[in-house]
């Protein structure tokens, strides 16, 4: 069930890469935020198991620059066998955004109605979140070490006039119900002032999803616990 209250959060950066997945020797930057990684972002500041985000559009804020940087990077992926950096480092160009602003809009969507746990629960509590500046962990803008900074919108600001074709896009990661990920693409995509719309089709999709995690030992699910009692203790203050 789709919750009609969005919820806006603007989201900036001096960086940004939101990787093609489409040209893998250098990385290239999409030219705007993806909405898989506006979920990232909402998640980092609330994530539960009960609920997941439903990503209406992505909304512009300054014009968009492309720079080019030289990086290290693995040339495989880390695991739990030792990795000597130095024999499996690479330098690689990458085609990057800078000084970048957006505002996300969402809403809160539930498979199943909960009487206890309404979605204005959820949405107060991540209101509250965003206004005290907390997070579960520090959200960035495609890759961790390009972070990124998040408050309320001041309610003045305006999109870009700018109208960009992007053509095919990631729309997000989906998981079946083994837990298996594959990507999942929308196409005809553009940006046209300054807005990017996320469409229903993809997000219907998107909530099927079983986004099923390795599972994690006993400290990592009693920090979870903790923190989600908190949570719930505040949202009766």
């Amino acid at each position: 069930m789709l919750d009609n209250e969005i919820v806006k959060v603007k989201v900036t950066g001096d960086y940004a890469c939101f990787t093609r997945p489409d040209l893998k020797v250098e990385r290239m930057t999409y030219p705007c935020m993806t909405p898989s990684a506006a979920r990232g972002v909402l998640d980092s500041i609330l994530w539960k198991p009960e609920f997941q985000w439903w990503i209406h559009r992505i909304l512009v804020h300054r014009p968009i620059k492309f720079i080019s940087v030289k990086r290290n990077e693995l040339s495989e992926k880390q695991s739990n066998n030792p990795l000597i950096i130095e024999d499996k480092r690479q330098q690689r160009n990458s085609i990057i955004l800078k000084d970048v602003v957006y505002i996300i809009e969402a809403s809160v969507f539930q498979k199943e109605t909960d009487i206890k746990n309404p979605p204005k629960k959820y949405i107060e509590m991540f209101r509250r979140r965003v206004r005290k500046g907390q997070c579960w962990r520090r959200p960035y803008l495609g890759t961790r070490e390009f972070s990124a900074e998040f408050s309320e919108p001041e309610g003045i600001e305006q999109p870009i006039a700018d109208t960009l074709p992007i053509g095919s896009m990631l729309f997000d990661v989906f998981y079946d119900e083994k837990g298996k990920p594959s990507p999942l693409f929308f196409y005809d995509v553009k940006i046209e002032n300054g807005i990017l719309e996320c469409p229903s089709a993809e997000n219907e999709r998107m909530m099927q999803s079983s986004h099923l995690r390795p599972d994690v030992d006993e400290n990592v699910s009693y920090a979870i616990y903790e923190f989600n009692q908190n949570e719930e203790k505040e949202a009766l203050l």
